[in-house]
């Protein structure tokens, strides 16, 4: 590896840690309310819960987002990155999701200033004050000249080991389990960051019903540990 290529990678590393301030440990994403249905409950029930969202939602529809703000920030196109930016908040199917996307994305705007590259170029005049989670990570990793496949699986990965993570705390699962269910979600990332790099941002979708049904029955349970 070249100098240049350890900065992005660690700079990647940074962006996927689970001790970056945004607030991603305080949300399930449905997940919480599918173990209350007892649709996940055990190890290869939780395999099944967030593979199929990474293959059918991550994959289809959140990554390719994450590629178009991510080119649009490199091609300094303010407008088209705007747009794309309300584009995945308009996707946000329940009040949950919104709240989530919007607080992560403006809690990962704040550290904007962190990075001497945001000034530079020109992170801090898009001209976008509700930064969707998607879009800011995107933009920051654009930024940083993090190569899109590098900031894609990052994004990815963390992602996954926040639903894990979610899982081995309230399914619950042993560390033990929750690693195996990691390493099977591992080898299907590379595969998904394919096919968003592939995926045109017209043919860009998902119908991922079961997930917007539980995040919507989310929003009345009576006890809950997560904010969504």
């Amino acid at each position: 590896m070249t100098p240049g290529s350890d900065t992005s990678l660690l700079a990647a590393l940074h962006l996927a840690s689970p001790a970056l301030p945004i607030g991603s440990f305080a949300y399930s994403q449905g997940l919480e309310q599918a173990i209350a249905d007892r649709v996940v409950h055990d190890e290869a029930s939780t395999l099944i819960w967030i593979g199929d969202l990474l293959d059918l939602v991550m994959a289809r529809q959140e990554l390719v987002l994450w590629r178009c703000c991510a080119e649009a920030f490199d091609a300094r196109d303010w407008v088209s990155l705007r747009s794309f930016n309300e584009r995945v908040l308009a996707l946000r199917e329940t009040a949950e999701f919104r709240l989530e996307s919007r607080q992560m994305g403006q809690s990962m705007a704040r550290l904007f200033a962190d990075w001497p590259q945001a000034e530079t170029s020109g992170l801090t005049t898009t001209g976008i004050r509700d930064w969707s989670y998607t879009a800011a990570h995107a933009s920051l990793c654009a930024a940083q000249s993090i190569p899109v496949s590098v900031g894609m699986t990052a994004f990815l990965w963390s992602w996954a080991e926040g639903q894990v993570m979610a899982a081995v705390r309230h399914v619950p699962l042993g560390q033990s389990e929750g690693q195996r269910v990691l390493h099977r979600l591992k080898e299907r990332i590379p595969d998904a960051v394919r096919s968003a790099l592939e995926c045109h941002p017209d043919d860009l979708g998902s119908a991922s019903m079961g997930l917007s049904i539980a995040s919507s029955r989310h929003e009345t349970l009576y006890s809950r540990l997560f904010r969504s």
